[in-house]
């Protein structure tokens, strides 16, 4: 007697198959240095289909093999600051883009690209390397070949110190999430770049040097003449008040953070941008010795932002591979969110 089939799966609860190791080998000779993965571009080869890099990956570990004989060894692993700065940043370098864009296809919707997609950088470094530099997955035997990965550019209107527009003279800029504008033209690109995190904090307004802005006539509740009629009313014959509220008005008015026009910083002060926690932020750092169990060791994973990942080698003297583990999830194979929900 045959046994009756039986069905498991429930309508929206099917997880699409995606592989969830990614492997990086790197030659010995090419070790040392910074490198970067664009978990986005690796998930687009690995699965032969398209995944947006505006996505905030879900990373369960990093494993690196090494068989390394020399002086100690390090990795570190960073990624795009997990922050508010961050994620408002790029919304609203995301959206500027979106809209450049939009006006520009307003009468030419048609040659609208089928892959049209915000990638930006890391950081100057990336930007230097170019995403010809990334790191790519390998399979059993070879390396995957790459596809179309190209930045998104923003186009910018010359105007003269005067306040006059040049018609028809623009200039190209890439995008880095981190650090100062400007950096310089890549030597890969021939573009310079913009920071997202420098853009967002110079269109946003600034903070009063204090909160609350307290008149001067906060503290006169003492003798026979008191501004603060009202406060002074509950003296009752002690100057309690009057210490409690110049305390209140020499203390904690200022933000527990430096920003520009606090008296002290000359610049903004967002983290991740050109002066305050400059860069990518630290996951993981792991040493490796010629005792290492293995040649292999660990890092934690995280949650990483436009699945940028920065990896700084130093002393790795042979061989290395390197396995990213990714977490299955209902995007299309992996947990994982867009950035615009970050």
């Amino acid at each position: 007697m045959g046994m009756a089939k039986r069905s498991y799966s429930k309508k929206g609860s099917k997880m699409e198959p995606a592989p969830t190791r990614l492997t990086f080998s790197i030659p010995s000779g090419q070790i040392n240095g910074t490198h970067y993965i664009d978990l986005s571009q690796c998930a687009s080869l690995v699965n032969r289909r398209f995944y947006r890099q505006g996505i905030n990956w879900a990373v369960a570990g990093i494993r690196v093999n090494v068989q390394n004989t020399g002086a100690t060894a390090n990795i570190t692993v960073s990624k795009l600051p997990n922050t508010w700065v961050m994620s408002n940043s790029w919304t609203k370098g995301f959206k500027s883009w979106q809209r450049m864009n939009n006006e520009a296809l307003a009468e030419s919707d048609s040659v609208r690209p089928k892959f049209l997609d915000f990638k930006i950088y890391a950081d100057a470094n990336h930007h230097a390397q170019g995403f010809v530099g990334n790191l790519l997955p390998w399979s059993l035997q070879s390396q995957f070949a790459a596809g179309e990965w190209s930045s998104s550019k923003i186009s910018v209107p010359l105007v003269s110190p005067a306040g006059a527009f040049s018609p028809g003279e623009t200039v190209e800029r890439e995008l880095i999430a981190t650090g100062a504008s400007y950096p310089g033209a890549s030597a890969v690109t021939g573009f310079d770049a913009v920071s997202l995190i420098e853009g967002y904090a110079a269109s946003r307004g600034l903070p009063n040097i204090a909160d609350p802005n307290t008149p001067d006539d906060a503290s006169d509740t003492g003798g026979g003449t008191p501004e603060n009629w009202m406060q002074a009313i509950f003296n009752e014959g002690t100057d309690q008040s009057a210490d409690v509220l110049e305390d209140m008005i020499t203390e904690n008015t200022i933000a527990p953070y430096p920003f520009e026009g606090d008296g002290v910083a000359t610049d903004t002060q967002y983290p991740g941008g050109a002066n305050q926690g400059i860069g990518l932020e630290i996951v993981d750092q792991s040493y490796v010795t010629a005792t290492t169990v293995g040649g292999s060791t660990f890092l934690q994973g995280s949650n990483f932002p436009c699945g940028l990942v920065r990896l700084d080698v130093l002393g790795f003297e042979s061989d290395t591979e390197i396995y990213v583990d990714l977490v299955p999830g209902h995007h299309r194979g992996y947990l994982c969110e867009p950035m615009t929900e970050m």
